[in-house]
């Protein structure tokens, strides 16, 4: 089996497997490591918003989402116990893509990832890396099998650390805390049939001690998503013993939002809820080592926003851009042009994404805090539009990465392997 390759590639969600897709197409050899099987759920909220539609168009799976995705989405409503404040989205500037949609990652993961083997993608899957080793130029990570156990060492100039959230990488496992902190925010899906969402609403959830999303996806299936402050949902279960953290949630999250229970209202939960976190929200750019990192590994944004899925893309083309300015196999290995490579992404990362954490924070924090939230509650009431603006700041119509960037930078490299061969 191969073993030596010019990048290796960690995590194989919407993140890695479009690097994955980008480098593979410009002539590199790649290889995507992905411990789970596909298809499989996660908690995530599945708003892919309208700015990303291009880049899946580039990556070759645009018309596969479009037949399989919900209902475009166009207004945003604010739910908060008996209160609902409803705007219109804004419409993205692209002729074709002004508005986006949702769509279940069991089904976004599977068809990125198919996307990534037909480009020439090695995917190593389900492998999992247990040990990675070595610097800028000389990586080596090392891969079991999730089924059979096969041990390998796998060989790369680039590594691309694309884990994604409530994880780590397995040589930073164990510097991370395992306390439990009273504020730890931790994270739930359920998704729901016979749902009463109005089609095209992206429901925006606030209530004591978390906040959270609604969103029509593929198949007519509803997701409901929240965060909730660990000491929020300890006090709630010490009210409901026997009861799942699951059930507990959906309980107080139809107590506490009117506009739940009636979305809710005949709806039947299809499968169990999940759970995962905490979340780490900030910026995760450097750790000390000379790995790039993508999507939430990167950085994670409170989800209030709905913003994870165009942070996991954007970013992934953002280095990709950098990554090809060199054709494949020359001069990869330089740790110098890496630690300068490295800088440029990371200054490019920080325009495109840094406000967009700090923004995400601010309404996380309102939003979890009834008291505080009460004044910007009654500002909305009086100017919806705010909502429409709020969609703006957070970044639903902008996106930071252009497919042609990438198609310049494929000619570039197809001419200088033409120049070398001759």
């Amino acid at each position: 089996m191969r073993t030596k390759f010019d990048t290796v590639i960690i995590g194989g969600g919407p993140a890695g497997s479009s690097a994955a897709i980008l480098l593979a197409r410009a002539g590199w050899s790649v290889a995507l490591i992905e411990k789970q099987d596909f298809p499989r759920r996660k908690v995530c909220g599945e708003c892919i918003a309208a700015s990303n539609l291009p880049l899946l168009e580039a990556l070759g799976i645009g018309a596969l989402f479009a037949q399989a995705a919900g209902p475009a989405l166009q207004q945003v409503a604010l739910m908060h116990g008996a209160h609902k404040v409803v705007a219109a989205l804004p419409a993205a500037p692209h002729e074709h893509y002004p508005w986006g949609r949702a769509l279940g990652r069991e089904t976004l993961d599977t068809l990125l990832i198919t996307q990534a083997r037909l480009a020439g993608v090695h995917v190593m899957q389900p492998w999992s890396a247990t040990h990675v080793k070595g610097t800028a130029g000389n990586w080596r990570c090392d891969v079991r099998a999730t089924d059979a156990g096969t041990v390998l060492t796998l060989r790369a100039a680039v590594l691309i650390d694309a884990h994604g959230s409530w994880q780590a990488l397995p040589d930073a496992r164990a510097g991370r805390s395992r306390d439990h902190r009273a504020s730890d925010l931790l994270a739930f899906k359920a998704n729901f049939r016979q749902a009463r969402l109005p089609e095209g609403l992206l429901p925006v959830l606030a209530f004591r001690g978390g906040y959270g999303g609604m969103v029509r996806a593929d198949g007519g299936v509803t997701t409901l998503a929240c965060c909730i402050r660990r000491d929020q949902l300890e006090a709630s279960r010490r009210t409901a013993p026997g009861l799942s953290a699951g059930e507990v949630i959906e309980a107080l999250l139809q107590e506490q939002c009117d506009g739940v229970r009636a979305v809710l209202q005949g709806a039947r939960r299809e499968g169990a809820w999940l759970a995962a976190g905490p979340l780490d929200p900030g910026i995760h750019l450097s750790r000390g080592d000379a790995m790039f990192r993508i999507g939430n590994a990167a950085g994670e944004a409170h989800p209030i926003l709905g913003e994870g899925m165009s942070m996991a893309l954007q970013s992934a083309w953002l280095l990709c851009v950098q990554l090809l300015a060199r054709a494949p196999g020359q001069g990869l290995s330089d740790p110098a042009w890496q630690r300068e490579l490295a800088r440029v992404y990371a200054a490019q990362w920080r325009v495109a994404f840094a406000a967009r954490l700090r923004f995400a924070a601010v309404l996380a924090h309102l939003a979890m805090r009834p008291r505080l939230f009460k004044p910007v509650l009654a500002l909305l009431q009086r100017w919806p539009t705010l909502l429409t603006r709020a969609a703006v700041w957070g970044g639903k119509t902008r996106c930071t990465a252009d497919p042609a960037a990438i198609a310049i930078q494929n000619t570039f490299c197809d001419h200088a392997m033409r120049q070398q061969g001759t």
